[in-house]
């Protein structure tokens, strides 16, 4: 379930390049509704492909690499091995290609936050010619490259548990916050059958996460990253006299 999670992440890609997109009020919208339904349907047909040639029990962790050439087996047990091998290339390929886009997506973020004055103000450089966040995108790359020292499985596993811990649940919640104590905002986007999809996507979420036989390591590794978060944030919010450290007059002013 890991796994699958992880496949569906980059469908929220396009809300990292709003001020690159047109009409972004209705184009990030269908953009995300459509990715989820395309990758959904891929997934499916494929997992019914794989299952109809390759038996689940030979999916398994112990008969398949760790469980990840899935489909190199699949096509070499129709085409033979010269299939397998191909097949695991183009791969390879499209990871490579995956990467590559998510971090010119996730590369924005950083840089929004250094223009906001809230990072390190290099991550606010452009290049001169491709107009694009060159510092933050080499600074996740480079993360990028550690990250391919690591085991595979680790990997996808500290990132779906940190992330569902300190972004998607922290949203869905504060989704529901924002609305019940600001209804006045402008809202350009909408939920459909609020707040049904944020209450389900919690409960997933929650479910994905207690239902993992090592969570509690996984758990440590979020609560470091958010104590350094905190720390970091208290520092600066109090040498800008921000909150929580604001004055009286700034706090009513605010």
């Amino acid at each position: 379930m890991l796994i699958a999670t992880y496949d569906y992440w980059g469908y929220y890609n396009v809300s990292f390049l709003g001020d690159e997109v047109r009409t972004p009020s209705k184009t990030i919208p269908r953009a995300v509704l459509l990715s989820i339904l395309v990758v959904a349907c891929l997934y499916l047909v494929m997992n019914v492909s794989i299952l109809g040639v390759v038996p689940w029990r030979e999916m398994a962790p112990s008969h398949v690499g760790a469980g990840f050439n899935v489909v190199s087996v699949f096509m070499q047990n129709i085409y033979g091995a010269w299939a397998g091998k191909t097949v695991s290339a183009l791969i390879m390929l499209a990871a490579l290609g995956s990467v590559f886009s998510l971090m010119l997506g996730y590369s924005r973020v950083p840089y929004a936050a250094a223009l906001d004055g809230n990072y390190f103000k290099a991550m606010a450089r452009v290049h001169p010619e491709g107009k694009f966040p060159y510092v933050s995108l080499i600074a996740l790359a480079s993360v990028a490259i550690i990250a391919c020292f690591f085991s595979l499985a680790e990997v996808i596993a500290a990132l779906v548990v940190i992330r569902i811990l300190l972004q998607f649940l922290l949203q869905a919640v504060g989704l529901i916050i924002l609305r019940w104590r600001r209804p006045e905002l402008p809202r350009p986007f909408r939920m459909w059958l609020y707040p049904a999809p944020a209450v389900l996507a919690i409960a997933g979420f929650l479910f994905i996460l207690f239902s993992r036989k090592h969570f509690v390591r996984e758990l440590r590794f979020a609560l470091v990253i958010l104590a350094a978060g905190l720390i970091v944030y208290s520092y600066r919010a109090w040498r800008e006299r921000e909150w929580p450290f604001a004055s009286t007059k700034q706090r009513q002013d605010g």
